[in-house]
């Protein structure tokens, strides 16, 4: 049994051993590429794998847990495994990593008290249930166990959060009650009131740092810290960002590659590094996480990250480079493929069926009915769409209504026509209607979640809460009698493409085509406007057509030979009559 400990450096069976790591998201790969992709880590010469663990990925329901599937991470460790790969895991609550709230379930929200990230008692008592089944899988993984766990992470990034270091011990605590063996780190920016806040040195937690430039600068004020501090242990930046993430509107961020493998070897010339990412992936479904500059800025559903390996697993340039880096500082093995990846177009497909959402939406979801408009929380529901509905009897027209304390975007529509769209500034300003006195009304307003934030002060903004909270004020009254459509795009098998089309709505769109051969491909859509995509009923994630990427991965996996069908949900009335899938990315 292999022994990993921390003295000075890093030690492996009594001898020293650098860490060269390579951020790999089990979660954001389909299963059947886990291997291709943790052999294009060790072929670029890195020895040791480091992934997160989401808690709301796990237990999307309270109290129900899923370790299967594209959630099975035993299986993933065990591939690493057998390549010969260590492993960092980080199954802390929190994990940011640009996923929706950080990783932490929505349901922790149908608490009003509720405060993340704290020593409130609803939180850790969260916490101890989510680690009592976690770690029945997590504990035999440890190199302690004979497994290829060498580290764990007892908090992410705490530092630019909060300081409660009650908090820290209480997380360190329930992972050690669990079966915590192997050595345990936290990772912060590299800034002494970063380290000073979110570090637990002095309970034998070791530190490290997240920096992506200036890297001898960062480390050096590690190595400062840890001196002041009469910590002994190696220099690690646990996260070294060689690229960046993306947000709706923006442009594809960049890295020079050139530059990035300069940074790799000042970060290695000093002591021991995690690249993130190696590998980005894919925030497949209505994960995606989201960011709040002056506002939300929901991030897109590629993660692409500008990493050695693209979205789709390709090497690019920054690859080759980081490989000649590391080469310098140890032996690269050889490695053998054992998948080869194909990627096929597969051309033009005509629209098959189409269906208004108002057409069938009795069929998708059963109305709760509540005098007052529920957020999302409150109606158990997690990610996804709420569709408010008024009948308001014969009625002149208002010059204003109003949605108070709406997140994050919000369409309304009096008897089936679009009236506006309110998002970002735009929320809560008045909104002219022009009811029909002469017959009865009906009112919707469908609330799209966009992703919760995922950083900073705003992780406990009632912003977390999606829906609308406050209500629907007519005139100057709060209207009440409300039915609420929970529309979680969780089984689209319900949609009834035989109950009729209106053009201008939200509609699903059917596109069905025949596969000989099966091949990594791309759906573009640079004629639809905004929604979500599944093929063969898997939610492939969202697109919107304000960019930077106009194009859903699809990996060969997902395909069947023989028939298979994309069903499109699009919430601006806008589509096309063809659709494309092409071997390459639009965007």
């Amino acid at each position: 049994m292999s022994k990993f400990e921390l003295k000075e450096d890093f030690y492996l069976n009594d001898k020293k051993i650098k860490i060269i790591s390579g951020a790999v998201h089990y979660f954001r790969i389909v299963p059947e590429y886990w291997r291709d992709r943790l052999e294009k880590l060790k072929s670029m010469g890195c020895n040791c794998v480091e992934t997160y663990i989401p808690w709301n990925y796990h237990e999307v329901k309270k109290g129900e847990f899923n370790f299967t599937g594209n959630g099975d991470f035993v299986k993933f460790i065990k591939i690493a495994e057998e390549l010969g790969l260590y492993v960092i895991l980080r199954p802390t609550p929190y994990i940011c990593a640009e996923w929706e709230f950080g990783g932490l379930p929505p349901w922790l929200l149908k608490d009003d008290s509720m405060r993340v990230r704290s020593t409130y008692k609803g939180f850790l008592d969260a916490v101890d249930s989510y680690f009592e089944e976690l770690f029945k899988y997590i504990v035999p993984l440890q190199i302690t166990n004979g497994g290829p766990v060498i580290m764990m992470q007892v908090e992410n990034e705490y530092g630019s959060f909060s300081n409660d270091k009650d908090y820290l011990k209480a997380i360190k605590s329930l992972m050690i009650i669990h079966g915590a063996t192997v050595p345990l780190f936290t990772s912060d920016g590299g800034w002494k009131e970063a380290l000073e806040s979110g570090t637990l040195a002095c309970d034998g937690v070791f530190p490290t740092v997240n920096f992506g430039s200036k890297s001898k600068e960062q480390i050096s004020n590690l190595n400062t810290f840890m001196k002041e501090n009469n910590i002994e242990g190696p220099l690690m930046c646990m996260e070294f960002w060689i690229g960046w993430f993306n947000n709706w509107g923006g442009e594809f961020k960049r890295r020079d590659s050139e530059d990035a493998a300069n940074e790799l070897k000042d970060v290695l010339e000093e002591g021991h590094v995690n690249i993130y990412m190696f590998h980005g992936g894919t925030n497949f479904g209505l994960y995606n996480g989201c960011s709040y500059h002056d506002g939300i800025d929901p991030q897109t559903t590629t993660y692409d990250y500008d990493a050695p390996l693209t979205e789709w697993g390709e090497p690019s340039e920054k690859y080759f480079k980081f490989k000649e880096v590391i080469s310098s500082f140890k032996e690269i093995p050889k490695v053998t493929l054992s998948n080869n990846i194909k990627f096929k177009d597969y051309g033009e497909i005509k629209l098959s069926n189409k269906v208004s959402l108002f057409n069938t939406l009795e069929k998708l979801a059963t109305p709760i009915y509540n005098s007052q408009t529920l957020n999302m929380e409150k109606l158990d529901q997690n990610f996804g769409y709420i569709l408010y509905r008024a009948k308001l009897p014969k009625m002149n027209p208002l010059e204003k209504a109003k949605l108070v304390d709406c997140d994050d975007r919000a369409q309304v529509f009096l008897n089936g026509s679009h009236v506006t769209t309110q998002y970002k500034d735009s929320l809560g300003s008045n909104i002219p209607l022009h009811f029909n006195n002469n017959s009865d009304n009906t009112l919707d307003i469908l609330v799209e979640n966009l992703g919760r934030i995922n950083y900073g002060a705003n992780l406990v903004s009632p912003k977390q809460r999606k829906g609308i909270k406050g209500g629907v004020m007519l005139d100057i009254h709060f209207h009440t009698g409300w039915d609420h459509y929970r529309l979680d795009m969780e089984d689209i098998s319900k949609v009834d493409f035989s109950l009729g089309y209106t053009e201008n709505t939200p509609s699903f769109y059917e596109y069905t085509f025949t596969v000989n051969e099966k091949g990594d491909t791309f759906l573009h859509l640079s004629d639809f406007g905004k929604g979500c995509a599944f093929i063969n009923s898997f939610n492939l994630g969202r697109f919107w057509d304000i960019g930077p990427t106009k194009y859903l991965y699809i990996p060969a996996p997902l395909l069947r030979l023989g028939e298979n069908k994309i069903v499109i949900f699009e919430t601006e009335g806008k589509y096309s009559s063809n659709i494309s899938l092409k071997d390459i990315p639009l965007y």
